[in-house]
């Protein structure tokens, strides 16, 4: 049976819970040898896109292209399959946090990302919905500092300086939420990373750190057409923030430590994104990932759900295997 629907349609269908031609789907990763410019990270964005024709495109920059403007420096490796390393960070001492203002959202490394969105928008003509990712501010804080410990320890020890480092990060960013919308963006990828995760902050810590912080960001882009929250991790907070006012949600719900599609698809009021676990992508064949594909579907009852990953893909997940998932969407009609 033919398509009947525009990639835009079946998405915005899929939020509602109605009816669709077939399953919306999306995949993500990184292109560590191309994402040092605007210009790379466009054409590797719109390069994947048109080889599987997914039905909204996550924006997948480097991870530290939120935070180099605070003085996080990288060093690239210049190899497809290996991620940037990080050499420095600004904030070694609680005082450190002090040094922490607000940035302007369309200046240096953060204005570069905003002209890669243009360059997206211009290629993707309108076709597919677009989304670009934003970590949450608490998990900008953490990316400021050596480690999640060193964090923990200056929220125990200082409490108001760091929710003042917040304060600065949240303001930058519900700015350069209200850019990235201009550029023509779809809406969000509000990603928690690590810190909405048991094995990291107890849901009261995060309510305190996390929480406030979050909702402002969400709040500049309340009017989105597409914002999608990904909650990171194993033993995550998902039905913690299952309250947020998103329209998916996407997590790891392959991980046995985290709620299944069938158990979040009774107590989730947004749609859900998920199935496929990183270890199905790069297998010797596809039949895990289609077998995870098909356990998805049955279990969301093909409803409100579109197929996703866990996190962003490995760069070695096979290229037959996302094919065969192509095909498997494509029939599921």
């Amino acid at each position: 049976m033919a398509e009947t629907m525009s990639a835009r349609e079946r998405l915005a269908a899929t939020m509602r819970g109605e009816t669709v031609d077939r399953p919306a789907w999306s995949l993500w990763r990184h292109f560590y040898d191309t994402e040092a410019t605007a210009e790379g990270l466009a054409a590797s964005m719109l390069g994947f896109q048109d080889s599987y024709r997914f039905d909204f495109m996550k924006v997948n920059p480097r991870a530290s292209y939120h935070v180099e403007d605070w003085g996080v420096a990288i060093r690239y490796s210049g190899e497809p399959h290996q991620a940037p390393t990080i050499v420095d960070v600004p904030v070694k001492t609680i005082a450190d946090w002090r040094k922490i203002e607000p940035l302007a959202p369309d200046r240096g490394v953060l204005g570069e990302h905003l002209k890669a969105l243009r360059l997206i928008a211009t290629g993707l003509r309108g076709r597919v919905p677009f989304i670009m990712t934003v970590f949450n501010p608490l998990s900008l804080a953490g990316d400021l500092v050596r480690s999640d410990q060193v964090l923990i320890e200056h929220m125990r020890e200082a409490p108001d300086v760091v929710h003042r480092g917040l304060a600065a990060i949240t303001e930058t960013f519900v700015n350069y939420t209200r850019a990235i919308l201009e550029t023509g963006a779809s809406g969000l990828f509000f990603a928690t990373t690590s810190w909405a995760s048991r094995d990291t902050l107890t849901p009261e810590q995060y309510r305190t750190f996390g929480r406030p912080y979050d909702l402002r960001v969400l709040d500049a882009a309340r009017s989105a057409e597409f914002n999608l929250l990904h909650v990171c991790g194993d033993n995550n907070m998902l039905f913690d923030l299952a309250d947020y006012p998103v329209h998916a949600v996407n997590w790891a719900s392959t991980s046995p430590t985290n709620p299944s599609i069938a158990e979040a698809a009774k107590r989730v009021r947004p749609a859900l994104v998920a199935g496929l676990s990183r270890a199905a992508l790069v297998a010797e064949s596809s039949e895990p990932a289609l077998a995870e594909a098909r356990r998805a579907r049955e279990d969301s009852g093909g409803k409100h759900w579109a197929l996703g990953p866990m996190c962003s893909i490995p760069t070695t997940s096979r290229s037959d295997t996302i094919e065969a998932l192509r095909t498997f969407i494509a029939e599921a009609i």
